[in-house]
């Protein structure tokens, strides 16, 4: 994998740097342990999971010798449940049936390359489908540990605070979601490729970017919204060019590229969905195509979530599905609140969309709006000395005014330094953009429980609870209850998802 550029606004601290890494690793064992102390004590509710019919394409295959460790190898399969079990059987033996198409071929084809490499020596030991199971495990715990580290050099290059981005890095190592980052799911490489995509974006590395972005859309549908992150740089660095600069060909040429890049970030969703096309409808009559495929666009991916899983618009509003709008009501209402505190502070950045940023704050946006690499001044190089010492005097102003009885809302934002601002800072509206639409769709068209681990990956979410728990003009009481409901959360996934038991 390439290796990360330093930013040009803020250098990544690397004691900090470390400690993301060890919460990460230690996080990922907490989990395992869990996992395995939950399955030890409790019976699983459906112990079909080693179960492992042939492959349809090769309905008699030679009998495989019986593994030389057929415990270790019971241990391992066991853990393949719920979605895992698809993406183990596609490793195996590819796309046999039309619901597998639910799910995008990047961790299955991860699996299947490092089963048939790396981990092929294993087999004699622990048997074939054992060591496409323990692929995928090493897949997505290792990309989970790399995305943390994207996440903390991503957090600091926006929030401009290495302190605040290491708070904010080790909430994301312990997320609500922790269970599924460290099983056979594709929320680990989507985080790895969105929130790393996003960190090159941010660095001036488009290209790199541009890769990376689009691989998440090949891990998760919903890394398709990643091209916004485009849409929204293009937007901003076309209206530079045509009102600020005067040059219309310039910003011709800006929507075009940017056009082309969000473009291309869709391709690998377009191109799985044609894949579909051509193995379920291409060669057969009439009579025989399924209803998708005589569509006028023929989608496959809508039609599998509408048709077997019951995803539409307000179809999970059902009085006996309350207890799962329960179980997602804590990360539906901390990203409503992320939102809404991000409005109220800075209602002028976002009815604007970014346009009303002062002068000082294009800083701020130059990485999003410029289209030339900004450079950094001398005298700004000296100023960053002295950021500790202003943000320690910022603090002490927030205390006196609170004891004088001033509002807490009106306190915590200062706009005379926009260094100081923090999440409210006008790098935070496309991040806020994004997650107010994935908020939207997990509510009113999602299976509602889906959004906890849907919702895990957006950086605003773990940046807006790193202020609740950190500002002074906010109770600290709110610091103890996300991490209660982080672990918490980890304690009940772990016991219910590991024994086949409903989760999110």
């Amino acid at each position: 994998m390439p290796t990360p550029s330093k930013s040009l606004s803020e250098p990544p601290n690397n004691s900090h740097q470390t400690k993301v890494l060890k919460c990460a690793i230690l996080s990922r064992i907490l989990l395992l342990l869990l996992t395995l102390l939950w399955r030890t004590l409790l019976t699983p509710y459906d112990t079909s999971a080693p179960l492992n019919p042939p492959c349809l394409n090769h309905p008699s295959p030679s009998l495989s010798p019986r593994p030389l460790s057929p415990s270790l190898a019971s241990v391992i399969q066991n853990g393949v449940v719920w979605d895992s079990v698809y993406f183990v059987r596609i490793a195996q033996c590819g796309y046999e049936y039309e619901q597998s198409y639910a799910f995008l071929p990047l961790l299955p084809a991860c699996i299947f390359i490092l089963s048939r490499t790396v981990f092929a020596p294993l087999v004699w030991l622990i048997g074939d489908r054992a060591v496409l199971a323990f692929s995928g495990y090493v897949v997505s715990n290792v990309a989970f540990i790399l995305a943390a580290i994207y996440f903390y050099r991503l957090s600091v290059i926006v929030l401009k605070d290495p302190n605040v981005a290491l708070r904010a890095s080790v909430l994301f190592c312990f997320n609500p979601a922790s269970i599924f980052y460290s099983s056979i799911y594709s929320e680990s490489l989507y985080a790895l490729f969105s929130v790393g995509g996003l960190y090159y974006l941010q660095s001036n590395a488009d290209n790199i970017a541009l890769f990376w972005l689009a691989l998440s859309g090949l891990a998760r549908s919903n890394g398709v919204l990643n091209a916004g992150y485009y849409g929204f740089k293009t937007m901003h660095q076309a209206y530079d060019a045509a009102f600020l600069r005067k040059r219309s060909f310039l910003a011709l040429q800006i929507l075009l590229s940017g056009a082309l890049r969000s473009i291309c970030i869709f391709v690998p969703f377009i191109t799985f969905q044609a894949f579909g096309y051509y193995n379920i409808c291409l060669g057969r009559s009439s009579d025989e195509m399924r209803p998708w495929c005589k569509e006028k666009i023929p989608l496959l991916y809508n039609y599998i979530q509408s048709h077997y899983w019951g995803v539409g618009f307000l179809r999970y509003f059902q009085v006996k599905q309350l207890p799962n709008f329960l179980l997602a009501s804590p990360i539906l209402s901390l990203a409503v609140c992320s939102i809404i505190y991000y409005v109220k502070s800075r209602p002028e950045i976002v009815s604007s969309l970014g346009f009303q940023a002062s002068a000082e704050e294009k800083s701020c946006i130059a990485m999003i709006s410029s289209s030339e690499k900004p450079q950094i001044s001398n005298s700004s190089k000296i100023s960053k000395k002295y950021a500790s010492t202003r943000q320690e005097n910022h603090n002490l102003k927030l205390r006196k005014k609170m004891s004088q009885g001033a509002d807490p809302a009106e306190c915590i934002i200062d706009h005379g330094s926009s260094e100081n601002l923090g999440y409210t800072s006008a790098c935070i509206l496309p991040f806020i953009l994004h997650l107010s639409f994935m908020v939207v769709t997990a509510f009113f068209v999602m299976h509602v429980q889906v959004a906890t681990r849907f919702l895990s990956a957006s950086p605003s979410l773990y940046w807006f609870a790193s202020l609740l728990m950190t500002s002074p003009s906010i109770s600290r009481r709110w610091g103890y209850i996300i991490w209660a409901y982080c672990f918490s959360y980890i304690l009940l996934g772990s016991l219910l998802f590991s024994n086949f038991y409903p989760f999110t």
